[in-house]
């Protein structure tokens, strides 16, 4: 049996003929996408193209920037084909061929050139500066009230125009802001010299800057302390040595302050009743005189203090006594 003839069909071999020729072309790309990125590689740059380098991701550490220091992004011959870019070594500037440097650690601390010997210099306090003349001051303003009252004449002599007052009968006149007042620059009269002894001799030198502070108050405390010494009398001074349970001293000069002070108070009040007994004499007087009459006529009822009164201020102005008692007071400390 003889075999049959094969028949090929005619519509078969156009379809392989296009299969082939596209697998053909399908080589051919692959070896051209393959073979353009390396020629790419090796070509040099363009003279014309702006070169650009690469730079590191912010989160890149630093070493890994370093890694292609020589790296710069030019455009390629291929780039007109449409294959891209290409990355081009030794493009970088000379600046950074170099190798960073190995951290060094802190130098040694070296000494001072020259004598290590330190001098101490002591200078002597020059003027005082201008807030310690106001922290002075302000302290002298609040002292000052009892340096008036202790120190100085005046407690003597408003307790003596206290007293002359009430010896005249009239308790509220004069007014005791006229009394202060009256006292105040009697004061100031008798204490004169002394603050102007206090002034030259401490303040003026201290604010000059020519004695230091202890000096200064050594030197303007002397003349209110003569003052003080001059007015007081022993008997005082004893007593007040011993309430402070001190040893009597050797001799006046030698009393402290502590004790002094006290004691030129204690002297000023004695001395000042004793002249307010004088003034109240006369007009005790007139009171008696004016309560005998009374008695006499029978008046008991009628107050003998109205009757006396206009007769006491009578006496006081003939006798010219505020002119008696100021020239009294001022004279006993002279």
């Amino acid at each position: 049996m003889s075999a049959a003839p094969t028949s090929h069909t005619p519509g078969r071999r156009p379809h392989r003929r296009a299969a082939g020729l596209l697998v053909a072309v399908a080589a051919v790309l692959a070896g051209l996408a393959v073979a353009l990125p390396a020629r790419a590689a090796t070509a040099p740059a363009s003279a014309g193209a702006p070169a650009r380098a690469v730079v590191p991701a912010a989160g890149a550490p630093a070493r890994q920037a370093l890694a292609v220091p020589h790296a710069v992004i030019v455009p390629a011959a291929a780039a007109r084909l449409g294959a891209g870019s290409a990355v081009v070594p030794g493009a970088f500037p000379s600046a950074f061929h170099g190798a960073p440097s190995d951290p060094s650690g802190p130098k040694k601390p070296t000494s001072p050139a020259g004598d290590d010997s330190t001098d101490v210099t002591v200078t002597v306090p020059g003027e005082p500066s201008g807030a310690l003349q106001i922290i002075l001051l302000i302290t002298v303003l609040g002292a000052a009230p009892a340096i008036l009252l202790l120190c100085t004449s005046f407690t003597k002599i408003v307790v003596v125009l206290s007293l002359t007052r009430s010896a005249v009968g009239t308790p509220s006149i004069p007014p005791n802001q006229v009394l202060v007042g009256l006292a105040l620059f009697l004061s100031l009269f008798v204490m004169g010299p002394t603050l102007d002894a206090v002034r030259t001799e401490g303040v003026s030198p201290y604010l000059a800057g020519d004695k230091s502070s202890t000096q200064a108050y050594r030197d303007g405390t002397e003349p209110l302390r003569e003052f003080m010494l001059a007015h007081t009398r022993d008997e005082e001074l004893a007593l007040m040595t011993k309430a402070a349970g001190v040893e009597l001293p050797a001799t006046r000069d030698d009393v402290e302050l502590r004790t002094l002070i006290p004691a030129f108070v204690v002297s000023e009040l004695r001395s000042a009743f004793i002249i307010g007994f004088v003034v109240f004499v006369p007009f005790l007087v007139i009171d008696l005189v004016v309560s005998a009459i009374l008695m006499s006529l029978g008046m008991v009822m009628l107050p003998p203090s109205l009757i006396s009164l206009p007769f006491k201020i009578l006496l006081f102005v003939l006798v010219d006594g505020w002119t008696l008692v100021v020239t009294a007071l001022v004279g006993s400390y002279h």
